[in-house]
């Protein structure tokens, strides 16, 4: 039996990390949560659930990520994020797995609830992850806040069935709030990388964006969350623009 840790990291996560931390008992072998110094109940819920529990200052999703596997007791890993949890399926998966550890890494869908539905279209549904891996041959890495798993190559990635549960917005206000979140971190990214503004992008990508959504991903199928989705996702796009002339511009006034 091939023991795992469960990593999540948390910031003032108490309407779900109980529910995540629930879905992963009998799997979980060790329970490592990283904190962000949350002003909730995170601590006392994780406390709970028999998780070990430490803190450190958030500086990017990638590397708060991969600090808290240098905490996991095991190297092979289950990462999951605290609005996530297992499905029963995925959990027999899981299992089954452990007696026989034979990959590198396994990847599975990630199905998405938004305020209250669970959407299977708009490009959001299989979302494939990769969560279950061996630590050993792979880190987090990407473009903050949009990390990857990235293994090392030729290793030996396989399939499981069964969802990952993301509930990932209650409201359509707190997906706005985190859109403009998101849409900041992504500008200066673009910014630092050297990425110059373009009109050509301002004006088509958040067209493309909604089109490739809501026609050819078949969003319009979610119904009216399903268009709200794709606005939003559009209009995401559109911010990422807008903020990469602003950051462009107040470095030109500089000059």
């Amino acid at each position: 039996m091939t023991p795992v840790s469960v990593v999540v990291i948390t910031f003032n996560e108490e309407k779900n990390i109980g529910r995540c931390l629930e879905s992963v008992k009998g799997i979980a072998d060790d329970i490592v949560v990283l904190d962000s110094f949350s002003k909730d109940n995170t601590k006392s819920i994780c406390d709970a659930h028999g998780a070990r529990f430490f803190e450190h200052h958030f500086d990017g999703h990638i590397e708060q990520k991969n600090r808290a596997i240098s905490y996991a007791k095991y190297p092979h890993v289950l990462s999951l994020d605290a609005d996530e949890a297992l499905n029963e399926k995925l959990r027999k998966e899981i299992k089954a797995i452990k007696e026989n550890f034979e990959a590198d890494g396994y990847y599975f869908n990630r199905l998405t609830n938004y305020c209250g539905k669970w959407i299977r279209h708009c490009g959001w549904y299989p979302d494939r992850k990769l969560r279950l891996w061996d630590s050993r041959k792979g880190k987090w890495t990407g473009e903050n806040p949009h990390d990857r798993y990235e293994m090392v190559k030729d290793a030996d990635i396989r399939y499981l069935k069964g969802d990952l549960l993301h509930y990932s917005f209650y409201t359509i206000e707190q997906h706005m709030d985190t859109i403009n979140k998101f849409s900041s971190i992504a500008a200066n990214m673009r910014f630092k990388r050297g990425q110059r503004f373009s009109y050509f992008r301002l004006w088509i990508s958040p067209l493309w964006k909604f089109f490739k959504s809501y026609i050819l991903k078949g969003g319009f199928r979610d119904g009216f969350y399903g268009y709200v989705i794709c606005k939003n996702s559009a209009h995401s796009t559109f911010l990422k623009q807008v903020k990469l002339y602003q950051l462009w511009h107040k470095e030109k006034t500089k000059k």
